[in-house]
């Protein structure tokens, strides 16, 4: 049987598309991923994360980190997520561990027609589950079939492996154990080509872990989680050259306002649009060892710097006015208006919006309506008492697109509304509640 469901997975691995995710933040909505590196192939980008799940008895360590294999996600729009399905696992890998649970966080990266995927994990016989090495996949497409090389990279001992090329073609390789770490590799991806070195110049005290580095303008960005405190931020250094030295530079996101003790991160640049990848635990908020991954917009200063990057729950992309528009990843609301589960027991049916009283409002930013001559607007809903809510564009006095009337219920219920005026093609949506108080919504669309 165990053979079979390996098979299967593989097989919709290798036709790809296994599952449709449509997300702003955090961007996957059924399943926990984290340490999201994220790869620009092509026209789409490939997110590969390390995947969650719950330890149970028998089956890692409970109240600890539990990953026991890899998926790959893909998007066109930043918006649209694709999940290709499973691609390695701790029972396919020829030198690892096959009961560790420690596939921890990966990376890939695109050389001569084949992708190559980095991973740690714990080999076979390591004391107590430790011992980790890093290891490497091969495929000839971005999403697989992913083949894992029979023994880990020589002479490197740690986790959270980074893979960088510079405009000569050289490869490198950066990863952490303690310290964070460097070396070049060979032309063939799967052996060091130069001795490790730590890269120094960096804070010497608390954790340091995750390197991810990229370039812009001439400039070797190193970025990395930091404990400087009890949780991790996100800083970055600067060089003239991939393996350094680097100065320390700043921080490019704060410690997470929910308090998840990690952070994982990486940057690319797609469509002329700079982004970073991270995580936090939204879809977990009480175990933070069960976390989802999430992308905001980044910017820089005019010399060079990183602009700090403010967590939001709206994200990136933009949203087609056909799809659920799940308001609660608002850009703005009001102090009145709040955002809970919709079921604390089944998370991964996502958050709810409670507007509180009349006047309360929620704003959603980006949605398209791409010219098209919609005529009705869905609302799916709860509400306490009757209650009326009005659709504006911009502001809570903004243009009048639409108005609803919510009829006391104890269950949700989807209610049409006609348009009164169009709206413009792209447009920010604000929700406003005109009279009654306690309503609910999950989500709105148009038809």
């Amino acid at each position: 049987m165990k053979n079979i469901k390996f098979w299967l997975l593989l097989l919709v691995s290798v036709t790809g598309f296994a599952g449709q995710c449509d997300a702003q933040n955090p961007l996957i909505r059924d399943q926990f991923t984290a340490d999201p590196s994220a790869r620009v192939f092509g026209d789409r980008v490939y997110v590969y994360p390390s995947h969650d799940i719950r330890a149970t008895q028998g089956h890692g360590r409970p109240g600890w980190f539990c990953m026991e294999d890899y998926h790959v996600f893909s998007s066109a729009n930043l918006t649209d997520w694709t999940d290709h399905g499973m691609i390695i696992s701790q029972t396919t890998v020829p030198w690892a561990e096959p009961t560790s649970y420690s596939m921890w966080a990966p990376d890939c990266i695109f050389r001569d027609g084949k992708y190559y995927m980095y991973f740690p994990t714990t080999k076979k016989g390591s004391e107590n589950g430790r011992g980790f090495a890093i290891g490497v996949a091969v495929a000839d497409k971005p999403y697989g079939p992913f083949t894992p090389q029979p023994e880990p990279i020589e002479g490197v001992h740690g986790i959270d492996p980074n893979v960088f090329i510079d405009k000569y073609g050289q490869a490198y390789l950066y990863w952490a154990q303690g310290n964070l770490y460097a070396a070049k590799l060979k032309d063939n991806m799967l052996e060091l080509a130069s001795a490790p070195q730590i890269l120094t110049e960096l804070p010497d005290k608390g954790l340091k872990e995750g390197p991810y580095l990229f370039e812009r303008n001439g400039i070797y960005y190193l970025t990395y989680p930091h404990v400087a405190n009890k949780i991790e931020r996100l800083e970055y250094a600067i060089a003239n050259n991939p393996l350094g030295p680097f100065k320390f530079t700043g921080v490019l996101m704060d410690e997470s306002a929910s308090g998840c003790w990690t952070n994982h991160q990486s940057i690319i640049r797609f469509k002329n649009q700079w982004y970073l990848f991270y995580h936090n635990d939204d879809l977990s908020p009480n175990f933070d060892k069960n976390r989802s991954i999430r992308c905001d917009s980044l910017f820089f200063n005019a010399d060079g710097t990183i602009k700090k990057v403010i967590p939001t729950l709206r994200g990136v992309g933009i949203t087609k006015a056909s799809e659920k528009i799940q308001i609660d990843r608002y850009s703005d609301k009001d102090s009145t208006v709040n955002i809970t589960f919709i079921d604390t027991a089944k998370k991964f049916d996502g958050w709810k919006t409670t507007f509180k009283s009349p006047g309360s409002w929620i704003r959603y930013n980006r949605v398209d309506f791409n010219g098209k001559k919609f005529s009705k607007m869905q609302v799916m809903a709860n509400a306490a008492a009757d209650a009326t809510i009005e659709l504006r564009v911009g502001s809570a006095s903004g243009k009048l697109l639409a108005t609803a009337n919510i009829v006391k219920g104890n269950n949700w219920q989807l209610v049409h509304s006609r348009l009164t005026s169009s709206p413009p093609k792209i447009a920010d949506l604000v929700i406003v509640l005109k009279a009654g108080t306690g309503i609910d919504i999950d989500w709105i669309s148009f038809k």
